[in-house]
């Protein structure tokens, strides 16, 4: 590289000090990642430098061999070190080791670092890159740290598995409140809020009543509301009904690469992920090891997520010029091997479509319209949300549900048994088996598993219980041989019930 090109480079170890940024340089951490990772990190990096991007990088080592090496978390603590001290990650694809016992190092530096929202723009680039949808045009806003991705699963039974949905009010507010701050930032008309709140009463219940709450103070963008099922379903056949989407981890997962994939090629997106302290760049699609080493991969992806990242830290200048550049390469017909179609002109390598890039800097496309970015209007930095705590609510211990593992008994044998063992203070309300109500009055077609959820309530004329109640049921029931997998208290908030009735009760 010339030595007049402001784009630096260094590996961090655990010896080594390491050296300052200039002061018109920003220090970013950079992992090539596996797979195809490294090529389309190096074409990249090159763009950037040919571009006069404006940073000093830090490489780390993250993934496969990382992994294999015994971290298993797929990252050393130098590594940590970096990012914490950077605060921005330009990342490669990496590969997880097939097999048991590796947990996916994506979700853990998101939730780590406290990198809350995935933006994930999907545009169509049509007709150049073929889409069913010409005039796609949507931003997918995707909470990161919560959900289902709190990957706390249990086996608890012989049958039944469990994995725990957590959704908090802290966790919606940020998300909600970022998606609208980028929706004015960035000049969009609308947010649309995607949850599946008429099974999930109390968890996308609350996301949606914080969107409501949040939406409130935003009277200048529309603002919408879409069940998942038929949400995704409208994305997939009406795209331009959305405009920003913001919805929960496991929906936003889903519902990203299906706007990707209808984009016209899932290889071209870039998404960032931000945090109020850290934020981390990345392409969306996987390593692809099957074609690693061959030079034929596209590093689109990558490459518009350094645009992203480049916004992130001010240098507005340095992405427009890229964006440009990029989308003036496709229009000219130069692709890589995934995007050939009657529109390609010229078949390139990973490292001839970066040069063709490269050799369009300063230029604007002619059929697609030029981008143009400006710091002030543009930024992607995370939403520092000043949480208020909930009021404390009068909250009051009515019940106890009991799950037990049996497989020897039918639901009215098991109600026999357990109103044996009833207290003076709880009484048994209702058994479910998967959620639906098997006792009282259940039906014989109902399916049940070895999985039994026992529900006690506050008898009558009792106003509360104590947990030292719920202590004694428990040794009742324990005394009988009953195997208890788990218990959930059942309370009141504010005369409210804060638990579900039963499906079916």
């Amino acid at each position: 590289m010339s030595n007049d090109c402001l784009y630096r480079e260094h590996h961090t170890t655990h010896n080594s000090p390491q050296p300052k940024a200039q002061s018109e340089d920003v220090a970013i951490t950079v992992a090539m990642g596996d797979g195809i990772g490294p090529e389309i990190t190096r074409a990249t990096l090159k763009v950037l430098s040919a571009a006069k991007a404006r940073i000093l990088t830090e490489s780390i080592d993250i993934g496969e061999q990382v992994y294999l090496a015994g971290h298993s978390s797929g990252i050393r603590p130098d590594a940590w070190q970096s990012l914490r001290r950077t605060k921005v990650f330009l990342k490669g694809p990496i590969t997880t080791p097939s097999g048991s016992g590796y947990k996916s190092l994506n979700v853990t530096i998101r939730k780590t670092l406290g990198l809350y929202a995935n933006v994930r723009p999907c545009i169509s680039y049509s007709p150049y890159v073929h889409s069913l949808h010409p005039a796609m045009d949507l931003v997918i806003i995707r909470e990161n740290e919560e959900d289902l991705y709190a990957g706390i699963e249990h086996r608890q039974t012989d049958e039944v598995y469990q994995c725990l949905k957590l959704i908090t009010r802290p966790g919606c507010e940020k998300i909600i409140r970022y998606a609208f701050e980028y929706a004015r930032h960035h000049g969009r008309k609308k947010v649309t809020c995607m949850v599946k709140d008429n099974i999930m009463k109390m968890t996308d219940g609350l996301f949606y009543t914080v969107f409501q709450e949040i939406g409130a103070e935003y009277p200048d963008i529309i603002q919408d509301r879409f069940i998942i099922d038929i949400g995704s379903a409208r994305l997939a056949t009406r795209p331009e009904l959305f405009d920003v989407i913001v919805t929960s981890n496991l929906y936003g997962d889903i519902i990203s690469d299906i706007a990707a994939e209808l984009s016209g090629s899932i290889g071209l997106a870039g998404s960032a992920n931000i945090g109020e302290q850290v934020a981390m760049f990345e392409a969306i699609h996987g390593s692809a090891p099957d074609i690693a080493g061959q030079n034929i991969a596209n590093p689109s992806g990558l490459l518009l997520a350094a645009v992203m990242m480049l916004v992130h830290i001010g240098q507005a200048d340095v992405a427009q010029k890229i964006h440009n550049a990029w989308l003036k390469t496709i229009e000219d017909g130069i692709h890589t091997k995934d995007l050939k179609s009657e529109h390609t002109k010229v078949l390139v390598t990973t490292d001839q479509f970066s040069d063709a890039v490269i050799a369009r800097l300063g230029s604007e496309p002619q059929k697609f319209s030029a981008v143009s970015y400006h710091n002030s209007a543009q930024q992607q930095k995370g939403v520092t949300v000043a949480h208020q705590p909930q009021a404390s609510a009068t909250k009051i211990l009515v019940g106890v549900d009991v799950f037990l593992h049996q497989n020897q008994h039918s639901a009215d044998e098991l109600a026999q048994r357990l109103q044996q063992l009833e207290t003076t203070e709880l009484q048994l309300q209702m058994i479910t088996n998967r959620g639906v109500k098997v006792w009282p009055d259940g039906f014989p077609e109902t399916f049940c598993t070895d999985h039994w959820r026992c529900r006690f309530m506050l008898k009558a004329g009792l106003t509360q219980l104590t947990y030292s109640d719920v202590i004694r049921l428990l040794s009742q029931i324990s005394a009988d041989k009953l195997d208890v997998i788990k218990t959930e208290n059942l309370c009141s908030f504010n005369g409210k019930p804060g638990f579900t009735l039963g499906q079916g009760q």
